[in-house]
């Protein structure tokens, strides 16, 4: 059976957790910081969770994500 080729992009935008949740960035922390709060910058930062309706569609793209 022949290797399945990862989705580079996805790879680099999403992690496994040890529990098997797929988390990812939050949007909007990339330009335009300046009028934003601190507090709402800080939140930015951190982890979500993937919403459960499209974790099966970065698992077929990037098929080796949860596995190491």
């Amino acid at each position: 059976m022949p290797k399945i080729k990862t989705h580079k992009g996805t790879q680099k935008r999403f992690r496994v957790t040890a529990t098997g949740k797929v988390m990812r960035r939050h949007a909007q922390m990339s330009h335009l910081l300046e009028k934003k709060s601190q507090k709402r910058k800080r939140l930015y930062g951190t982890q979500h969770e993937v919403a459960p309706s499209d974790v099966r569609e970065v698992l077929r793209a990037a098929p080796y994500l949860g596995k190491q």
